[in-house]
């Protein structure tokens, strides 16, 4: 070949590696921003989601739950997992959806502790049904009505006294409630629940992950509690908890933060004055 064919030869070698590099950034440039779906965009996207903070736990709602909806609109949906995680005490509790499954062995204990004490309340409301309270004695009685009247209450203290160890037995069984009760809330204390009575919600109960429109959540220490909500009328339980008037919920919502070490290592929503059956 002679010089001007190996230069025009070396001349389509070298345009061919220009183009083909040009394709190369034009097609990486594509990717890495441009348009057409690419990979440029589910970065951007997944970006753009993590930039969006998560919705604060509080009375506007979590998780597609609100506070007046009922056990129906809850399920319904699809916040929550089908099958009841606890039926205590009348009431009926669900985990979120992606929470534990229901515990057979934690629900059968429940339910034989919940059994004895609605058969031991029962029974004291029966004695108490059949023990008339003592009459006062009349202002201005006479010696003979207050002999009787003393009579009377001497008898009244016998069979006071005659019925106090099975009251005090029955009791016993109505106390069964509070440590049941407390290991079901210790077993959602970190994934959360949601508890329904008659009357629809009762507790919004929020998982580990969740925090108040001011920050508050699990691990939060008891001063940032009382900077977060100063002059907003937090008070202590004698639980050992806090708790908030929910503003926004009604006069019966309140925030209850669960405390221990100093630390707030529970938060729910809390409706007062409502009952599971």
């Amino acid at each position: 070949m002679g010089t001007l064919g190996t230069a025009r030869a070396r001349g389509a070698r070298v345009a061919g590696a220009v183009l083909t590099t040009a394709l190369v950034v034009a097609g990486a440039a594509a990717c890495d921003g441009g348009g057409g779906g690419g990979d440029g965009d589910r970065k951007t996207g997944a970006k753009a989601a993590a930039s969006t903070p998560p919705q604060p736990f509080g009375t506007g709602g979590y998780r597609g739950l609100t506070l007046s909806m009922t056990k129906d609109e809850a399920l319904a949906s699809g916040a929550l997992e089908s099958a009841p995680v606890s039926l205590l005490n009348g009431c009926t509790d669900y985990a979120y959806k992606g929470g534990p499954a229901p515990d057979p062995v934690r629900m059968a204990v429940e339910k034989e502790a919940g059994d004895k004490a609605h058969k031991a309340l029962a029974r004291i409301d029966e004695i108490k049904a059949q023990r008339k309270p003592l009459e006062p004695l009349a202002p201005g009685a006479s010696l003979e009505q207050i002999v009787e009247h003393n009579d009377r209450a001497q008898e009244w203290m016998r069979q006071e006294q005659a019925v106090r160890p099975e009251i005090d037995a029955l009791y016993k069984d109505v106390d069964l409630i509070g440590p049941v009760t407390k290991n079901r809330n210790q077993a959602f204390l970190t994934t959360g629940r949601v508890n329904f009575g008659t009357k629809g919600l009762r507790q919004l109960v929020a998982p580990a992950e969740a925090r108040t429109a001011e920050g508050i959540g699990a691990g939060s220490t008891e001063e940032q509690l009382k900077q977060a909500y100063a002059g907003k009328e937090l008070k202590p339980t004698k639980d050992g908890t806090y708790e908030l008037p929910a503003e926004g919920g009604g006069p019966d919502w309140f925030y209850e933060f669960t405390m221990a070490d100093g630390k707030v290592v529970g938060l729910a929503l809390v409706k007062h004055n409502t009952y599971c059956s």
